[in-house]
């Protein structure tokens, strides 16, 4: 296995390679969880709403590699985000997985309760080791921004829909300014780039699939991906990236695919407005 990329934020060693179980059942979720650490991941990718976390917990014992090696992420539901609530269910998710996370993120932004509150129980949280660290997800620059302005621990990720047909620019500016990482669902566009002629050309010169060329680009930028499939040969095939590297015009032509309505999953509440680009 080729060594693959991390990224270190606030003294923590993240794989930028993770595999993603939304939309996973159970079943799934035990299986390709096991199969992905067998295959070389590091980094597991789950939440509360994704009614896995078990499952998940279950695939890790079942891998056979030490808990100690793998990067592990759930996530704090929108319904949860009141004081008691947010520390009962990150007990929870602990509980259901049988192990501390490494990362425990708010999994949307909201305007109530106030971020305050919030952000203070999610440290909380850390504090009383129901995790390592602690971050956000799907938050715009200005709520990114503030809630790290709350937060005495460092937020070490915020995991957004990310893909060549989306810009984040200001977002991942942001993220560099305040020390922080983004990490990307929905890294393949659900399957969209399969079918793009520019990723195609790329792919076919190099000898790769689209998949591959598309993840590389991701984990280039110092960006996490969390691609998710239930099938084993995908998986593998997602993995195989650490043995090339996209060339700077190769880079560019992809990040040329983005555009205004690129996003595929939008259920941000409308009290917030996603970045221009």
């Amino acid at each position: 296995m080729s060594d693959q990329l991390s990224l270190t934020v606030d003294g923590l060693t993240i794989p930028q390679l993770g595999f993603g179980t939304w939309q996973l059942e159970p079943e799934d979720a035990r299986r390709m969880v096991a199969e992905a650490l067998r295959i070389g991941y590091r980094h597991i990718d789950t939440a509360w709403i994704y009614k896995n976390e078990a499952a998940v917990g279950d695939g890790i014992r079942d891998s056979g590699v030490a808990r100690e090696d793998i990067w592990l992420t759930t996530k704090i539901w929108t319904a949860h985000f009141e004081r008691d609530a947010l520390l009962r269910q990150a007990e929870e998710s602990a509980a259901s997985l049988g192990f501390t996370p490494d990362l425990l993120l708010l999994h949307w932004p909201k305007a109530k309760p106030a971020m305050s509150e919030t952000i203070a129980a999610l440290n909380e949280a850390k504090n009383q080791n129901l995790t390592r660290s602690i971050g956000v997800s799907n938050f715009p620059s200005g709520q990114f921004r503030e809630a790290q302005r709350l937060s005495p621990a460092r937020l070490v990720t915020n995991q957004v829909e990310y893909h060549p047909y989306l810009s984040l620019k200001t977002l991942r500016d942001t993220a560099d300014a305040l020390g922080s990482s983004i990490t990307a669902w929905s890294p393949l566009a659900q399957g969209k780039i399969a079918d793009d002629t520019v990723i195609g050309d790329i792919a076919q010169a190099r000898g790769r699939t689209a998949g591959q060329v598309t993840l590389r680009w991701l984990v280039q930028q110092g960006v996490i991906a969390i691609p998710r499939t239930a099938r084993i040969e995908r998986a593998a095939e997602n993995f195989a990236i650490w043995d090339f590297e996209l060339s700077d015009d190769e880079m560019a032509r992809i990040h040329a695919l983005a555009r205004a309505d690129g996003r595929l999953g939008d259920w941000l509440d409308k009290d917030f407005q996603w970045d221009q680009d």
